[in-house]
């Protein structure tokens, strides 16, 4: 099963990693002002996850492959890594749907 975790950017900002059972980081959100707002960002992903319109699936200017996670009124709630190929993209767009919905959080701001 993954993981949502919590950490505290340099500019005060929070900001969640999804990672796979395997420990790779597989969706990065944006920053928030406050841990409650990133925690409704978590809750957003984990109800948005399991929804295959909701991801945007895109390619870089440099050529390689990621996707955004959209929340039903269009914002992002998570980027993912670069990925070679487009099967690679779909792969982690799959271990999203698979993780997220059931992820327990750890929060390293404690």
């Amino acid at each position: 099963m993954g993981k949502f975790i919590i950490t505290k950017r340099k500019n005060g900002e929070y900001q969640f990693n999804l990672e796979a059972s395997n420990g790779q980081v597989i969706l990065t959100s944006e920053g928030y002002n406050t841990k409650a707002s990133c925690n409704k960002g978590i809750d957003s992903v984990k109800a948005n996850a399991p929804l295959d319109a909701r991801y945007e699936r895109k390619i870089a200017k440099n050529g390689q492959y990621y996707f955004n996670l959209k929340a039903g009124n269009g914002e992002i709630i998570g980027t993912s890594q670069m990925y070679a190929s487009i099967s690679d993209r779909d792969n982690g767009i799959e271990s999203v749907k698979v993780n997220a919905p059931e992820a327990n959080v750890t929060d390293e701001t404690i």
